[in-house]
């Protein structure tokens, strides 16, 4: 059967929260003081949008945008905890990271704050996906991986990360491109990268899904086998997998990450924030940050990155139900 291609650029406070984002080392944040600029991580220290969070922060502080930049950590529920608390916010020196992995879980958590309720401001990065089999599974290559998957989904676990997100949004887009009923796909959800590496080691599922940063070291070593990667063109942090594309699977995906700000703000403040970030972008500190951390430059700003964040929640929305997971 024909392929068609599914692209996908493939992430309330308590009283003491409170006090950490109404100040900044004892100084009360006033709103639009750019010079002292909060960034949220919706999710645990050490993951991908706290790491994209501090290395922002970094960025900004030491090429002399802004002298004074917090990050803080609000955990739970695929982002949505923090997307509802910036909401509720009315500062204008705020910015929440966010990425592909929030899109879903506002429908998979049935979160009452949508993207549409806060605003826009930019798109920074996008990280490749890799598929991995553990080193001594009977298949070295996709092509093999789908072959025993097709003729057994269900006893063909995948491990990954949370539910409804990169991951599983993975898994369902190449289960429909292999012509595998998505609702079969047995997908098992993790909490990490780190978990699913285990389950991999340990032989417990048939493949992993993770960006390249989580189980490119392991390719590197042989401990697991690379099996492709979602983006267009290959990693270098995994140069000899192939992609999806090139090996007959016509599917992208970017787990992207973005910035938004709180709603009902004025054009002038959502316009300054965005130069800023624009302006971070610009810096020789960026790029080398982008080529350290294997991250695509996927700037996009504005109104553009409205338009994409509606684009990628329908498209989302539509994979998340034929997986099952949204009615």
């Amino acid at each position: 059967m024909p392929l068609s291609r599914r692209s996908f650029l493939a992430g309330a406070l308590a009283a003491p929260a409170l006090g950490a984002l109404a100040s900044c080392a004892g100084t009360v944040v006033q709103p639009g003081d750019l010079s002292r600029l909060r960034v949220m991580a919706p999710a645990s220290p050490g993951g991908g949008w706290d790491t994209t969070a501090r290395v922002l922060q970094r960025v900004i502080q030491t090429s002399g945008l802004a002298r004074n930049v917090q990050v803080f950590n609000v955990e739970g529920a695929g982002g949505t905890i923090g997307l509802g608390q910036l909401a509720r916010q009315d500062d204008d020196a705020l910015l929440m990271m966010m990425g592909l992995v929030m899109v879903g879980a506002v429908d998979t958590n049935d979160s009452s704050t949508r993207l549409t309720d806060v605003t826009p401001i930019a798109r920074l990065i996008g990280e490749t996906e890799l598929i991995v089999a553990p080193a001594d599974a009977p298949y070295d290559d996709i092509e093999g991986f789908v072959e025993a998957w097709a003729a057994d989904p269900r006893g063909t676990p995948i491990a990954g990360g949370s539910a409804g997100g990169t991951d599983q949004i993975l898994a369902g887009l190449l289960a429909q491109a292999a012509g595998i009923d998505p609702a079969e796909v047995n997908y098992i959800a993790y909490s990490g990268g780190g978990e699913s590496l285990a389950a991999l080691l340990g032989n417990q599922v048939a493949a992993g899904i993770s960006g390249t940063a989580d189980y490119g070291p392991q390719v590197q070593s042989g401990d697991l086998v690379g099996l492709a990667v979602s983006t267009p063109e290959r990693s270098d942090q995994v140069p000899d997998v192939p992609t999806l594309v090139e090996s007959g699977f016509d599917v992208e995906v970017s787990n992207w990450r973005g910035l938004m700000a709180r709603p009902g703000m004025s054009d002038e403040a959502r316009e300054d924030l965005t130069q800023l970030v624009v302006d971070a972008h610009d810096t020789d500190e960026w790029a080398e940050a982008l080529e350290n951390n294997g991250w695509e430059d996927q700037l996009l700003t504005g109104d553009d990155y409205g338009e994409f964040l509606a684009a990628e929640e329908e498209r989302v929305r539509e994979v998340l139900r034929e997986i099952g997971l949204v009615q």
